[in-house]
């Protein structure tokens, strides 16, 4: 593991702070975090030392200001600079705070103390160090894939097998898990998320038998499952998601359903074009703040 980190620092109108975390994942950012700071919303972001240089950094300020830009919003100011690994770990935990999602979840960091009865009201645990993977609870679109998860598997959703793409600190699979499912599968290209989900799968008491985690896209997705699943989620980048669907039914069968997120708005309709193209439906098209998240089924 990287050693020492760029610390991006975007300041931006708060209309803005979608569009940043989305660009800034884009360049291949770890962690993000966001705090109002007066009438302006600060976002930081986190990337090994080693995989940019400052060339890079001012091609991603660019491309930040023509954002805002061409939504005809205020240019933000954006600055960055070194931390050690050390300060980055602590800094970014501040931040984090137990979360309530949809009617069952609570996301907790792994690193307070266990809540009692009265704080979890009945609510479904899921403690999460996330490490450097994406996928903490704050981003709207993992908001989204947890409600629509909560929806696609209600009681009795024992005998489910799901798969997880792009799966980041394994938080939707960890989170089929203790909704019922029989067995999860999970793939990532990134390592460091991959080991991130076997600390989780630990940290939650889940039988790693019923999770299975290896580094990998869709195409090794399809070869763990060995044939159909009966659901699979996929929260990464509209652009990524757009080339998997025509081999997203290798894990389908008739009654088979997605979710699918971290798409903007304005990149609903090519997905859900290919999507028809491909014989899968968009059932219901949930949204938060300009963040989508399509519940799709075979046609």
């Amino acid at each position: 593991m990287a050693n020492s980190w760029w610390e991006i620092q975007v300041l931006c109108d708060p209309a803005l702070d979608d569009l940043a975390f989305w660009r800034l994942e884009d360049f291949g950012c770890k962690g993000t975090s966001s705090e109002i700071r007066g009438h302006a919303c600060l976002v930081k972001a986190y990337l090994p030392q080693e995989q940019a240089h400052l060339l890079d950094l001012a091609a991603l300020a660019l491309l930040l200001r023509q954002d805002a830009l061409a939504v005809g919003m205020p240019v933000p100011a954006v600055q960055w600079e070194i931390i050690d690994e050390e300060d980055w770990s602590s800094s970014w935990k501040q931040h984090w705070q137990p979360q309530k999602i949809g009617d069952r979840f609570l996301i907790y960091p792994a690193w307070l103390p266990l809540p009692d009865e009265a704080t979890l009201e009945d609510r479904l645990l899921l403690r999460l160090d996330p490490g450097v993977a994406f996928g903490t609870g704050a981003h709207p679109t993992t908001q989204l894939c947890l409600e629509a998860l909560e929806m696609r598997m209600g009681p009795g959703a024992t005998d489910v097998v799901v798969a997880d793409i792009g799966c980041g600190s394994g938080i939707l699979s960890v989170g089929a898990v203790l909704l019922g499912a029989r067995k999860a599968y999970a793939v990532d290209i990134d390592p460091l998320a991959v080991r991130s989900v076997h600390e989780n799968v630990e940290l939650n008491q889940v039988d790693p038998d019923r999770l299975l985690v290896e580094t990998g896209s869709l195409d090794r997705l399809i070869q763990m499952t060995q044939g159909p699943v009966d659901g699979f989620t996929c929260n990464i980048l509209a652009e990524v998601i757009l080339d998997m669907i025509p081999d997203m039914a290798a894990l389908a069968k008739a009654t088979t359903w997605g979710i699918l997120s971290g798409i903007l708005l304005d990149q609903v309709k090519p997905i859900a074009d290919t999507l028809e193209q491909n014989d899968w439906i968009v059932a219901t098209l949930w949204r938060r703040q300009d963040w989508c998240c399509l519940n799709i089924r075979r046609s």
